[in-house]
């Protein structure tokens, strides 16, 4: 880079630095008439002047910075392989659609089964639709929210190739247990770390106990690129299949700028495949139906710094969270308590509640009341998903009652925790909720 420019690379990033200390002087929290988000948006000059940095290189896709927040994010979970993409809807659909390529040993066939449950985000279940195959549902569990174990054995069918669920909210599920079911039935584990990032079971990773795991970085998550995935694994078969499905599906593995005019393989013009003309262009053969799924180079730029942070935003969703607990323990013969393991250390995503059914009041009471005082909240994603429009007439397979996913259909919500809920956030919501209390 020439002197000149850094310079002014550098006038320009005191420049950022400056827009964004003028915007903090402006920021106040008027108790009742500003807003209490559930989640949001935390950060600081770094992540303005990474983007703005990145934007000068008009680089417009994926490059350099993306390789470099894989690279940092593998070192993070210890696992092999991380693939970026351009949220973590994208991330599960890569993930599923990986499972189902020809690249990979004993890929899932049309009309296999995938153990799941109901009480999920819709993205987290849409995959398996779209791949032909048919989900198997069971019930989870009031408090933790996370797969039931005792409906995972009891569903597996000769028909059943793996299991995807998710760490609900951040709380771990039982991955001992899951993996030993899965070792057991031959099945895959597909996580959906999505809500869980540095969330802990057993000392590990959550993420890191399946055959692929998948992350979002959408600004209500532990850390934001504003829109962004990924997806890990420590297959490289599964690695090579994503990357693939994530890029138009191309068997080509080069990287976006590519310098080796015979590309990475060496061998652009010498692969040979059935139908195509000898020395085909590799860059042009396509052996997966794919998308395009990349994020951009500025977005990775923005991760890089947050993923610095990420030690930082655990501790303040922690905080956050207990200070809800202490306050809603309280009430705890109104309402059901979050729960997790004695093994699982929680990066909480928020707070769920779930109300009694002898409570003397509604959820929609709740809500509302809260609401009313500009407080978000949020329900737990689409409660009984096969109740939603969407979903209402799939193939599936239910094993038992789904009685706690219609529960929380009907009764559950959840508050933020994330780490720009300050004290003053903090504390007049906890004078809301004891306000309502009183009413109730």
């Amino acid at each position: 880079m020439h002197e000149k420019e850094r310079k002014v690379r550098q006038e320009i990033a005191e420049r950022v630095g400056l827009i964004h200390s003028l915007r903090k002087e402006d920021e106040k929290f008027v108790p009742g008439l500003s807003r209490v988000n559930y989640s949001g948006r935390v950060y600081d000059e770094k992540e303005m002047q990474a983007l703005v940095d990145s934007s000068l290189d008009f680089w417009l896709t994926l490059g350099e910075k993306g390789k470099e927040f894989e690279k940092r994010f593998s070192d993070y979970l210890g696992l092999k392989k991380v693939v970026v993409c351009n949220s973590g809807s994208s991330a599960n659909l890569l993930a599923v659609s990986s499972l189902c390529s020809a690249m990979i040993e004993n890929p899932l066939k049309k009309g296999d089964e995938v153990i799941t449950t109901a009480a999920t985000f819709p993205t987290t279940l849409s995959p398996i639709i779209q791949n032909g195959l048919i989900p198997v549902f069971v019930d989870v569990e009031l408090g933790n929210y996370n797969i039931m174990i005792s409906k995972i054995k009891e569903a597996v069918s000769p028909k059943t190739r793996a299991v995807f669920f998710a760490h609900t909210l951040g709380n771990p599920a039982q991955m001992d247990e899951i993996t030993d079911i899965a070792g057991e039935n031959n099945l895959y584990v597909l996580e959906d770390a999505c809500d869980a990032l540095d969330s802990k079971y057993d000392g590990k990773l959550a993420g890191t106990f399946g055959d692929v795991s998948t992350y979002s970085f959408y600004a209500a998550h532990h850390i934001t690129m504003g829109e962004g995935g990924a997806l890990a694994t420590n297959n490289p078969r599964i690695d090579r299949a994503v990357r693939s499905i994530r890029d138009w599906g191309r068997d080509c593995y080069c990287d976006t700028g590519e310098k080796n005019p015979k590309g990475a393989c060496n061998n652009r013009f010498g692969h040979k495949f059935k139908n195509l003309p000898q020395g085909y262009d590799h860059k042009y053969v396509y052996t997966n139906i794919g998308y395009n799924l990349k994020p951009l180079d500025i977005q990775c730029a923005i991760g890089l710094i947050q993923l610095d942070k990420l030690s930082e935003f655990t501790n303040k969703r922690r905080h956050n969270f207990q200070i809800l607990y202490d306050t809603f323990k309280k009430y705890q013969d109104r309402v059901i308590l979050p729960a997790w393991s004695l093994k699982s250390e929680p990066s909480w995503f928020a707070f769920p509640i779930t109300v009694r059914p002898d409570a003397g009041f509604g959820r929609t009471d709740i809500v509302r009341y809260l609401e009313d005082k500009n407080i978000e909240t949020r329900m737990l994603f689409g409660g009984n998903i096969l109740r939603q429009p969407a979903f209402e007439n799939i193939e599936k397979r239910v094993v038992g009652d789904l009685k706690n996913t219609d529960i929380i259909l009907n009764d559950t919500f959840f508050l933020g925790v994330y780490p720009g809920l300050t004290e003053d956030k903090m504390n007049y919501v906890v004078d809301s909720i004891e306000g309502f209390f009183r009413k109730y």
